[in-house]
């Protein structure tokens, strides 16, 4: 059976097809810069040269059809028509309490996935377009939701409940659920098989870093903590959200600045973190280049992340009561060296110590710790899609 996966992120469109015999891969591609100028598409098909498209595309309807369009070209595609592939896995963020692991695809459940639109506005209204755009074209295929949430119910009511009147969890499942769990699943695996230690006996703190980011501790195969809430806004500085603030700003701003509820939350969720700390973008790569120039508004927005990042691994090894490894992932993690390279700065004390030499690489599974250093610091390529893949031809099966 072949399985075409779909991860719609806040700014991107990630997609592979696998043949599940053995889990090869047929083609993958990543569209970046989605809704924003400079849009790409780079298609990787097994065995053909890749291949990169330069469009703007204003919106992921748009990014999944010309996804669409590539997996079937006749030059450079790896299928004669979409008829080939058995079953469609999405990538979903926010299921609320209703999904604790993956399902089929019904009315119900792009209910559901509609419903929380308020508490994930970037990523559950893309999921839903990928979604729909697919059945469209693949009427007659299962489609399954893989939901973010699901890997951190391991967590227990001591991390994921707020100090809110416990009404407000009964009747309105107001709580921390975590979001990135396909991605935290997979790499935390991965960094047991590169410790050479079972999985259960392990302390791992995963740092998915992208245009949305997050962390996660785990502790003998468990989510102890992690850095999204109740929706994926709470946690760490990211592209466009605000990440931890006292929750008073809100109430602050919406009376200066006369917002409604609506407005609100578009303004913490979309014009916030590093773009609006920043002035200049909600892309790591531009404020990067910015601060280089001197500009001192990126270099604050750096600083700022960074510290937020730093705060959380101190948090995270203090739950965990010691770290094997930390492990960066994600677009930012897996290629941000100078990022890596200034979050594990002056963390000395937690036995953390990175050899700078080691860490000039990008894209690759590879540990850049110091020799002497007590914790590793791995390196992994996130592979979601395998994660989703699986899930689906099992539950297509």
């Amino acid at each position: 059976m072949k399985v075409l996966v779909v991860n719609a992120g806040s700014s991107s469109i990630k997609y592979q097809v696998f043949d599940m015999t053995d889990e090869s891969v047929l083609a993958k591609g990543l569209v970046d810069r989605v809704g924003i100028p400079g849009t790409t598409l780079k298609h990787e098909p097994a065995g053909k040269d890749d291949v990169l498209i330069k469009k703007d595309l204003p919106n992921h309807t748009e990014g999944m059809k010309l996804v669409l369009e590539v997996l079937i070209n006749e030059e450079y595609g790896c299928m004669k028509s979409m008829d080939e592939v058995g079953a469609v896995g999405h990538r979903v963020v926010h299921g609320g309490e209703d999904f604790a692991a993956s399902v089929v695809i019904n009315d119900k459940v792009k209910k559901v996935i509609r419903d929380c639109f308020d508490v994930a506005p970037l990523h559950n209204p893309p999921n839903l377009m990928g979604i729909e755009a697919c059945q469209e074209l693949m009427p007659n295929v299962p489609h399954v939701a893989v939901f973010d949430t699901a890997f951190h119910q391991t967590m227990t009511a001591g991390n994921f409940m707020y100090a809110l009147p416990y009404d407000v969890y009964e009747k309105y499942k107001v709580r921390r659920y975590g979001f990135h769990g396909t991605s935290h699943f997979y790499v935390s695996h991965r960094a047991a098989d590169m410790l050479g230690k079972p999985y259960a006996d392990c302390k791992i703190v995963t740092l998915h870093l992208g245009n949305g980011a997050s962390m996660a501790a785990i502790k003998d195969g468990r989510v102890i903590d992690t850095s999204m809430g109740f929706t994926p806004l709470e946690g760490l500085v990211m592209g466009t959200r605000s990440g931890d603030i006292d929750p008073a700003i809100v109430f602050f701003l919406m009376e200066k600045l006369n917002m409604d509820a609506s407005e609100a939350n578009n303004y913490f969720n979309k014009k916030s973190g590093l773009l609006g700390l920043s002035g200049v973008s909600n892309d790591l790569r531009d404020i990067l280049e910015a601060a280089d120039a001197g500009n001192e508004r990126a270099q604050l927005a750096l600083d700022v992340y960074y510290n937020k990042i730093k705060g959380y691994i101190g948090n995270y090894i203090a739950k965990l009561n010691g770290c094997d490894c930390l492990v960066f992932t994600a677009g930012v993690g897996e290629n941000g060296i100078d990022v890596r390279e200034n979050i594990c700065k002056d963390l000395d004390a937690l036995g953390i110590k990175m050899d700078a030499a080691k860490n000039k690489v990008r894209g690759k599974e590879v540990d850049v710790a110091a020799d002497d250093s007590k914790v590793r610091i791995f390196i992994i390529p996130t592979n979601e899609e395998l994660v989703i893949a699986r899930d689906t031809y099992g539950l297509a099966k």
